[in-house]
């Protein structure tokens, strides 16, 4: 029936099922058939399936808004008439498959948890400026949030001297290494974000230390990068502690043993991130890492006292 509905081809005493309840539907189907027989062309249909969509729990329309395969119609019911139930903007922001334009009507309603969906999909919030707009003034944002969407609105781009040094260790080929600074040059910071997601390797490896933090985001969560990248990263002591920070908190990340590892060896990652890693050493890089006199003095001491306890069994 869901599929007669959506696709128009449904006969009209199914789509009054529908409308009485008479149907045997989940609460969630029948919330978004309902959207959709609100605007059937049979006005008897419409009229009634408006009637019955008042009568709807909310928790029926967040199942229906969190499916991948949710049709479009109910994206658009709920952006223009449910948008200040709670709930409803966060599974608009949510589901990826909801357009972005419907996201920005109601960004005034999205709380935190809305707000940080949007945050982890950059490819998204960057396609509409009035988004980053609505969400700069957002009361919902928490602090780290709000910080994070002023990066997004910022409008330097790096200096050539910034990333020469870089450049150098990234493209050997004096030509090609010329091309690609000048094009960074001349970036803002959402185009410097897209390219941090679209780009490829020679662009991730410069990108990964710019100064702003959504470019950083942004090349971590590029579909293009690779697992040895994300473990170069992990060992580059020129990286920002919240590059190692974000890669510590990436779960696909952090099942890599040579990620985990580059991690506690970095002298800057961030302590509380090393020493929760520490017991997933293998007993030869645990020994190696009492020996580095490069990590701090906490973390190598820590390593110490594991190392003797595994050795005494203990």
């Amino acid at each position: 029936m869901r599929e007669e509905i959506r696709s128009g081809h449904a006969r009209p005493e199914r789509k009054l099922a529908v409308c009485s309840g008479g149907a045997s539907l989940a609460p969630e189907d029948r919330a978004e058939l309902l959207v959709i027989l609100s605007s059937d062309a049979d006005e008897a249909v419409a009229q009634r399936a408006q009637g019955v969509l008042l009568s709807q729990s909310p928790e029926s329309f967040l199942v229906a808004l969190a499916r991948s395969d949710a049709d479009p119609r109910l994206f658009a019911y709920c952006a223009d008439n449910m948008g200040e139930k709670f709930g409803v903007a966060d599974a608009l922001a949510k589901n990826p498959w909801c357009p972005t334009a419907l996201v920005t009507r109601v960004a005034r309603f999205l709380t935190a948890a809305g707000i940080q969906a949007l945050l982890e999909h950059l490819e998204r919030l960057t396609s509409d400026t009035h988004l980053i707009e609505a969400l700069s003034q957002s009361q919902a944002a928490t602090p780290e949030q709000q910080e994070l969407v002023g990066e997004l609105q910022k409008r330097e781009a790096p200096s050539l001297k910034d990333i020469e040094e870089v450049a150098a260790e990234v493209e050997p080929d004096p030509v090609k290494r010329e091309t690609l600074m000048q094009k960074l040059t001349r970036l803002n910071v959402v185009e410097r974000i897209i390219l941090a997601l679209k780009g490829g390797r020679e662009e991730r490896m410069l990108l990964i230390r710019d100064r702003n933090k959504m470019v950083q985001r942004a090349v971590l969560q590029s579909p293009r990068l690779t697992d040895s990248e994300v473990e170069s990263f992990a060992a580059m002591a020129n990286v920002t502690s919240d590059v190692l920070r974000l890669i510590s908190l990436n779960r696909v990340f952090m099942k890599a043993y040579s990620i985990i590892r580059n991690l506690v060896k970095n002298p800057k990652t961030p302590l509380d991130i090393s020493l929760h890693a520490l017991p997933r050493l293998n007993a030869t890089d645990l020994r190696i890492l009492t020996m580095n006199k490069n990590i701090p003095e906490t973390l190598r001491n820590a390593a110490l006292k594991l190392h003797r306890s595994r050795k005494s069994g203990g």
